[in-house]
C-alpha cells in the first residue's frame, strides 16, 4: 500500500510537470505496466483530479483543468520558492489579504525544516518600496543560505561575481537581506576588507554556512534599506526623484491602475495628485502614459524633460516623413539610475 500511495503521489508530481505525457513514456518513468498505469490514474480521478486520456498509438495523459484547484504536490526547491514569492508580494503590500492567507496555507503544509529556512528569509529580509529595475533571477537556496547566516549569526563564505564579471570568494559576516525593487541585497561585513558591503544576491554563484558565529557588529547606518540605495546609486548614477504629478482623472481610476507604487490624492472628482519616490524617471512616465488621461508635472524638473523628449519622439513616429530630428532629440531626463550597474562590493 505505501508503494502504491508513493507511486501515486509520483504520477500526480509528473503530471503536474508536464502539459502531456505519451502512455508508455509515463509507464517507464514510474517503472510500472501500462495496465497498472490505468490503475493509477483512475486513483487519481477518484481522489478529484481530472486526468484527460487519449487513447490510441499517440495517446497518453495530461493533468486537466478541474472546477476546484487540487491540493499541488511540489518538491522542498518548489515550495520555498513558492513561499518566498508570496511573502515577497506580501512585504510589500502587493499580495494582500489573498497573499496573506495563501502564505499562511503553504507554510502550514511545509516540513519543519522547511519552515525554518523560510522563517530566516522573513526575519532577515527588509522590503524597501517599489522601483523601476527588471526582474533577476535568484538562487532560492543561496538565499536561504544567507538569511539562515543573517539570523544565526554565522560567517558565510561567498563566490560572487561583479558587475565586470570578475569573480572572488568572500567571507562576510550577514547582517541583513533587502528586498529592494524587484532584486535581492545583502548586506555584510567584509571580513578580508574590514569594510561594510553590499551584494546583488543574484551575482552570488553559491554560498555556505563558514560555522564561525560572530559578534553583532555595529553598523555604521540606522536605516539599512537607505544604505542600499546609497550603495547601489552611489556610483556615478544620480540621487533619488520625488514625482510630483496633477492627473485629470479620478483618484479611483489612477489609483487601480498605480495604487501600488504611487500615493494617489483626491483634489476633486476628476483631479488627482500623484506622488512618489522612485529610482529612475522612465517608470512613472510609463505609468503616467497608461492613464490614457491628461496630466502636468509639478516635479522634477527632469521628468518635464523626458515627457517632452517621448513627446517629440512619438511625434516623430506617427509622421515618418518627417525624419529631422526633433528640438529634444538625444535630451534625456537628467541622469538615470541603471540598476544594472556594479553595486559597490
Amino acid at each position: 500500500m505505501a508503494n502504491t500511495s508513493s507511486r501515486t503521489l509520483r504520477l500526480l508530481s509528473l503530471l503536474q510537470a508536464r502539459r502531456f505525457w505519451p502512455g508508455p513514456v509515463l509507464a517507464d518513468e514510474l517503472g510500472v505496466s501500462p495496465r497498472t498505469l490505468r490503475r493509477d490514474v483512475d486513483r487519481l480521478r477518484e481522489l478529484g483530479y481530472p486526468v484527460d486520456s487519449q487513447p490510441g498509438v499517440d495517446g497518453g495523459y495530461a493533468l486537466a483543468a478541474g472546477a476546484s484547484l487540487p491540493p499541488l504536490v511540489v518538491d522542498d526547491d518548489e515550495a520555498m520558492a513558492l513561499a518566498v514569492a508570496i511573502q515577497s508580494l506580501v512585504s510589500t503590500g502587493e499580495g494582500g489579504e489573498a497573499g496573506l492567507r495563501a502564505l499562511s496555507k503553504v507554510v502550514q503544509a511545509m516540513p519543519r525544516r522547511l519552515r525554518a529556512r523560510l522563517d530566516a528569509v522573513r526575519t532577515s529580509t527588509t522590503p524597501a518600496p517599489w522601483s523601476a529595475d527588471a526582474v533577476a533571477p535568484v538562487d532560492h537556496a543561496v538565499l536561504s543560505t544567507l538569511a539562515l547566516g543573517c539570523r544565526d549569526r554565522e560567517r558565510v563564505r561567498l563566490e560572487y561575481v561583479a558587475a565586470t564579471g570578475t569573480p572572488s570568494t568572500r567571507l562576510v559576516e550577514p547582517s541583513q537581506l533587502v528586498a529592494l525593487g524587484r532584486r535581492w541585497y545583502l548586506v555584510a561585513y567584509d571580513v578580508d576588507r574590514h569594510d561594510w558591503r553590499t551584494f546583488r544576491v543574484d551575482r552570488v554563484v553559491a554560498a555556505a554556512g563558514a560555522g564561525t558565529p560572530f559578534a553583532a557588529r555595529r553598523p555604521p547606518f540606522d536605516d539599512v534599506a537607505a544604505f542600499v540605495r546609497s550603495r547601489v546609486l552611489g556610483d556615478g548614477h544620480g540621487g533619488r526623484y520625488s514625482v510630483e504629478v496633477v492627473v485629470e482623472a479620478s483618484a479611483d481610476d489612477v489609483r487601480a491602475r498605480v495604487g501600488r507604487w504611487a500615493d494617489v490624492r483626491a483634489d476633486g472628482p476628476d483631479r488627482c495628485t500623484l506622488t512618489m519616490e522612485t529610482d529612475a524617471l522612465e517608470g512613472p512616465l510609463f505609468a503616467l502614459g497608461s492613464l490614457g488621461a491628461e496630466f502636468s508635472v509639478v516635479a522634477p524638473p527632469e521628468l518635464a524633460v523626458l515627457a517632452d523628449d517621448w513627446a517629440a519622439r512619438f511625434a516623430r513616429a506617427a509622421r515618418p516623413s518627417l525624419t529631422a530630428p526633433g528640438p529634444h532629440a538625444g535630451v534625456r531626463g537628467g541622469p538615470v539610475p541603471d540598476l544594472e550597474g556594479q553595486v559597490r562590493s
